[in-house]
């Protein structure tokens, strides 16, 4: 075969292997095995080899575990949420842990690797990661470079993270099976009211009944496979110490340090900053070195409310710069109309400031008439605007579009003959001089 035809052909096909193979055999009158040209092409560096398979690795006992992510929608309260899902996958016994969050930066990592590890008491020496910047400072694959701080977390618990092939995820296939078994078995058919709920019942299903369901054609049961995987694992200790992250806070006058949209009271009378120590469960209020409190972390959806220690008396004031609460504003505002209604649905859901938002409306309700306002909001929803003072300016514009007639005012035509009158008419008329003096000095002035 002639190389020289080869390459012009392939350049002409734009590199097209089956319109190569059609040209030689019409055009050129070449019989050729299809195969046969695809190993040529090869041979002359034309054409790619097929991207090599990952390596395959037989599920050894204790050899590995996988952890990954994915995001999802889901319904919570009714109201859907984008939620990212953390799952921990144990390659030779099946195990799962799953868990949401809002939001996974590299603490909750930590968090959610300490919280599965502990539960399971035990870890594998290895932890095939993708390429993900949460634990890989740079490089990929075999030359990826664990970050410092993500190397130092993974010694404590004896294994260390390992990226995959760029491009290859099927090495890490159990991991991408659990996730489609999450779409397909755990999300359909059930109900969520908050991200609590979510949790507890993913934490259900994935440690108590996955465990006892038999696994694809070998019919593995993951707790059984546990028992004897078990020895083969890194056995924990049972105190390890959770990872937290420190945030500095100032004290306002009243005693609280505000954290995450809620307020926490701090013992004592000093009034001095303070550390607070957030794990993924809880805080810890640290001055001077000394731990003052300790709180649980709250709910997911709970914001502006106070916390005090248990079994102290409640602080006397509230704290100096807590918002108030605007409820009574919105059931006003809903109350108007159905329109104010939807527009408040549409509003809220847009991430602005709802206390602020609420009482920056209610006050424009409290300038205008009702007829102005429903129409101001009217156009509001119309064209999905949140913004104050264009909401203000809709308004002017609705008042100057109106046309108002002013009332008829009816005058008694015998107010001459009223006393008032006529004793009005006997008094001298008023001396203007003096202000008449006045603009004559002005224009002279002006002069």
């Amino acid at each position: 075969m002639d190389p020289d035809l080869l390459k012009r052909l392939y350049q002409e096909c734009d590199g097209y292997a089956q319109r190569v193979h059609e040209k030689l055999v019409e055009d050129e009158g070449i019989q050729i095995q299809y195969s046969t040209l695809t190993r040529l092409l090869r041979d002359m560096g034309l054409r790619r080899s097929p991207e090599p398979r990952c390596d395959r690795v037989p599920d050894q006992p204790g050899a590995e575990m996988q952890h990954d992510t994915s995001p999802y929608g889901i319904r919570l309260g009714g109201v859907r949420t984008m939620l990212v899902a953390s799952l921990l996958y144990l390659r030779y016994s099946k195990r799962r842990y799953l868990r949401f969050y809002r939001t996974f930066p590299r603490f909750r990592m930590k968090c959610f690797l300490h919280e599965a590890l502990m539960f399971w008491q035990h870890a594998a020496p290895v932890c095939i990661i993708d390429n993900t910047n949460l634990a890989r400072l740079r490089g990929t694959g075999r030359d990826a470079v664990i970050v410092p701080e993500m190397e130092a977390f993974a010694k404590q618990y004896g294994f260390r993270f390992v990226c995959h092939e760029k491009n290859h995820p099927n090495r890490k296939a159990g991991e991408e099976r659990s996730f489609w078994t999450v779409e397909t078995n755990f999300l359909p058919g059930r109900h969520f009211q908050s991200l609590e709920d979510l949790n507890q019942q993913a934490l259900q299903w994935a440690t108590v009944r996955m465990e006892q369901r038999p696994v694809a054609k070998s019919r593995l049961i993951p707790a059984q496979a546990f028992e004897y995987e078990r020895q083969f694992l890194v056995k924990l200790p049972a105190h390890l110490p959770a990872p937290y992250l420190v945030h500095e806070r100032d004290t306002d006058q009243y005693g609280y340090a505000a954290f995450d949209g809620n307020y926490y009271w701090v013992p004592g009378t000093s009034r001095e900053a303070v550390k607070v120590f957030e794990y993924a469960d809880r805080l810890k209020i640290y001055q001077r070195g000394q731990c003052v409190a300790a709180y649980a972390l709250p709910a997911d959806s709970v914001r502006n409310h106070v916390f005090s220690p248990e079994g102290m008396p409640q602080p006397a004031r509230q704290p100096r710069n807590r918002k108030q609460p605007t409820q009574e504003e919105e059931k006003r505002l809903r109350a108007m109309s159905a329109t104010v209604d939807s527009y408040l649905n549409f509003a809220l859901r847009t991430g602005v400031p709802a206390q602020r938002f609420l009482r920056e409306l209610y006050a424009l309700s409290s300038r205008v008439t009702a007829s102005v306002f429903i129409e101001t909001i009217e156009r509001a929803l119309h064209y999905r605007i949140t913004d104050s003072e264009t909401l203000r300016r809709i308004a002017r514009l609705s008042i100057s579009q109106q046309e108002f007639q002013l009332c008829s005012v009816e005058v008694d035509e015998d107010f001459r003959q009223r006393e008032a009158y006529q004793q009005g008419q006997l008094t001298d008329a008023p001396d203007f001089c003096l202000y008449d003096q006045m603009l004559d000095d002005k224009e002279g002035s002006d002069g």
